[in-house]
């Protein structure tokens, strides 16, 4: 059985609540109940006082101080007092009691007696003590009383020591309040917070369940779109507020389905690059077989006349040569691009290499009407593998004259900081932005109707120069303008030591 997410979010929320409800609320009875003590003390305090200041006058003779009672006002007090549930009594000794001569006897001890002499105010919150209730014949001779029976409850009572002007303890006033008046108040405190706790836990249940379903609809929000997303729509958008861990999913998501198009996008390309390498691999295949196949079919049909099967031959062994030119660039590539070729680098003069490439490409530029310039030092270092640093020249170079008629093929070489910069440039028919993205592709041609020409016909010459470049860790930059030409950039780093 599923238990849903906003469920799980209210009992969360809402188990918090009452958590954080019942500690507050223990914490605010106990606060509570303190404050009334503490009130109730300095209340009884203020009753010691009053009485000792209204009712008791001190006495000093030569055998000592002691205080004079007011019978009367003390009487008056003490009715006054009963009303309250409050009783005093005043001690001489921890055993002796001056007022009244029955009444709540509050159990003071020798060491709480230590304490009043030292001018502490002894405050205790509950005493179990008795009162003695006495009747009498004559009310003025106290040895005609007899005591009554005796009634226990529990008192909260505080000790106030009075001293005569040499600081000696010469009574204690204490004054009680019963505790059955403290716990109506506690009654009604514990009744309020009650009542506070249930509103607050069905105002917590209603909030828990705001704040879930707000929770929960925001998630649903987020599977919706996540669904769509497995369905194949990356154009999901979700908005947002960069509040909380939920907007920062939901920008986690908005980048995922960005990268997804993007990725989506590239395969498409990919998928549409592969068809039409198939297409062009098969075209460049295809040509030179036809041509094979047709002289073999007229050799073998004597259809050919004897002076020109000589021709045919070498016609033959052209396509052969081309077929398998082909299917080398093919291999090496492969061979490049999945890191099956190791680079044997070495430091040498780069002018010679240079130098080669353009003897070597010189009878093709003549027939192209082309030129070479060079601008290049008597020597100039570089740090490469030879064969393919070369390999790199020739095929950068019969590119320029693939597209270049009757113009200049100009070769300049310099050093630039730790690197050795070759720019190869023509005066051709030039590129646009577009072809110059594209023509690191495999059979990728800037110029559709040079498809069949001697050099470069493949097309994967400049797709070779940028595998290699990039096992060289350097840099090619191109940069062209229609019917203005284009120029080659070269970046080979040194050896880094």
């Amino acid at each position: 059985m599923k238990f849903k997410l906003i469920y799980q979010q209210m009992l969360g929320f809402f188990t918090v609540i009452i958590l954080l409800l019942i500690c507050l609320a223990f914490s605010l009875f106990h606060l509570t109940k303190q404050m009334v003590y503490q009130d109730t003390w300095d209340r009884l305090e203020g009753y010691a006082y009053s009485l000792k200041s209204e009712a008791m006058t001190l006495q000093v003779t030569d055998s000592g101080s002691e205080f004079v009672l007011d019978v009367t006002k003390l009487r008056n007090s003490e009715v006054i007092l009963q009303n309250q549930n409050v009783h005093f009594t005043i001690y001489t000794a921890p055993d002796k009691i001056l007022y009244p001569s029955y009444g709540f006897k509050s159990v003071i001890s020798n060491s709480d007696w230590k304490k009043l002499k030292q001018g502490q105010i002894l405050k205790r919150k509950s005493d179990l003590g008795g009162r003695k209730k006495l009747l009498a014949k004559d009310q003025g001779n106290q040895n005609d009383m007899i005591p009554d029976t005796v009634t226990k409850q529990r008192m909260t009572d505080i000790f106030a020591p009075c001293f005569d002007p040499n600081g000696k303890l010469i009574a204690v006033i204490s004054v009680g309040a019963t505790v059955s008046s403290l716990e109506e108040s506690f009654q009604t405190i514990r009744r309020n917070l009650v009542y506070t706790l249930v509103v607050s836990a069905i105002l917590g249940i209603i909030g828990s369940y705001v704040l879930a379903h707000y929770t929960a609809k925001r998630i649903a929000v987020l599977r919706n779109a996540t669904k769509q997303v497995a369905e194949g729509n990356f154009d999901v958008i979700l908005k947002n507020g960069q509040r909380d861990e939920i907007d920062d999913l939901a920008a986690s998501f908005n980048k995922m389905t960005t990268s997804l198009k993007e990725s989506n996008e590239e395969i498409k390309w990919q998928e549409e690059r592969r068809r039409q390498f198939m297409a062009d691999a098969a075209h460049e295949m295809r040509t030179p077989l036809t041509t094979i196949n047709g002289l073999l079919e007229g050799l073998a049909y004597d259809a050919i006349p004897e002076e020109r099967k000589g021709q045919c031959i070498e016609l033959m062994q052209n396509e052969t040569k081309r077929l398998i030119r082909l299917v080398n660039e093919n291999l090496d590539y492969e061979k490049i691009r999945s890191g099956q070729i190791a680079l044997s680098k070495t430091t040498f003069n780069a002018v010679d290499a240079i130098k080669n490439v353009v003897a070597q490409l010189d009878k093709k530029a003549q027939t192209a009407n082309d030129t070479f310039e060079l601008d290049i030092p008597a020597e100039i270092s570089v740090y490469a593998d030879y064969d393919r640093f070369v390999q790199i020249l020739l095929n950068i170079t019969k590119n320029a004259i693939q597209f270049t008629n009757d113009g200049v093929i100009k070769i300049t070489a310099k050093r630039q900081g730790d690197a050795t910069k070759i720019q190869i440039s023509d005066t051709g028919i030039g590129m646009t932005e577009e072809q110059i993205k594209n023509i690191w592709e495999r059979y990728y041609k800037a110029d559709i109707s040079r498809k069949n020409t001697k050099y470069g016909e493949s097309g994967l010459g400049l797709a070779i120069v940028h595998q290699l470049m990039q096992l060289h860790q350097g840099k090619i930059e191109v940069t062209s303008q229609l019917d203005q030409g284009s120029t080659f950039t070269l970046t080979f780093p040194d050896e880094k030591i």
